[in-house]
């Protein structure tokens, strides 16, 4: 993927943010804060584990691939949404964890 791409999938991501920030104060009459999305990333991401142990037959639960799908694009999309949100440059962030690691690993 080049970069171009993943600065549009970044933008998409933020604009669905926007219109669920609107769902928030419609219903809530605020927009959820940064601990209430890390909270929903977290949840996600733990529904991942639990489609991850299905899908490997190791919990008793039919047909999540699709489930199990939505929730990895899901938990990336709240990782961008988060990263936005605590301003920090998601790009740059994922060259530096690489770049440490392929040192780390001798690569």
């Amino acid at each position: 993927m080049e970069s171009s791409d993943f600065k549009k999938i970044i933008e998409r991501s933020l604009e669905i943010r926007k219109k669920y920030h609107a769902l928030e104060l419609t219903h809530h009459g605020s927009k959820w804060t940064v601990e209430e999305d890390a909270l929903a990333f977290l949840t996600d991401a733990g529904l991942i584990g639990r489609n991850v142990m299905s899908q490997q037959q190791r919990w008793p639960k039919a047909n999540t691939d699709t489930e199990l799908e939505h929730k990895l694009g899901e938990s990336i999309w709240w990782l961008i949404v988060l990263a936005d949100r605590m301003e920090i440059d998601l790009e740059e962030a994922i060259e530096k964890f690489l770049s440490k690691t392929e040192q780390l690993m001798n690569m």
